[in-house]
């Protein structure tokens, strides 16, 4: 299970949006999605300076987008976001 954006989201951050407790929003730009339509690389937005380049990782259940410092734990609309080994935020992913 990975999300899911229309074919027609590759390269737009405004459809899947990590919105997350501590108040901030983290727009997920696909980069590649498959013909079933799950976002198999992205950028995930976390700073103003441009985003880290995640990919999805084959879980049993839930998903798993992972780059550079940084990877989120997903399972349908609930998600953790973590900065590193110390650091994890709860989010919830909308869908626009």
């Amino acid at each position: 299970m990975a999300l899911r954006a229309s074919p027609s989201a590759i390269g737009s951050c405004s459809e899947l949006v990590f919105t997350c407790e501590n108040g901030r929003q983290y727009p997920l730009c696909p980069i590649a999605v498959s013909i079933a339509g799950e976002v198999v690389t992205a950028s995930l937005h976390t700073s103003h300076s441009g985003g880290v380049h995640v990919r999805l990782v084959p879980m049993g259940v839930g998903y798993r987008y992972a780059g550079p410092g940084v990877w989120v734990d997903g399972f349908r609309g609930n998600a953790l976001l973590n900065f590193g080994k110390h650091s994890q935020i709860a989010c919830t992913i909308e869908n626009y």
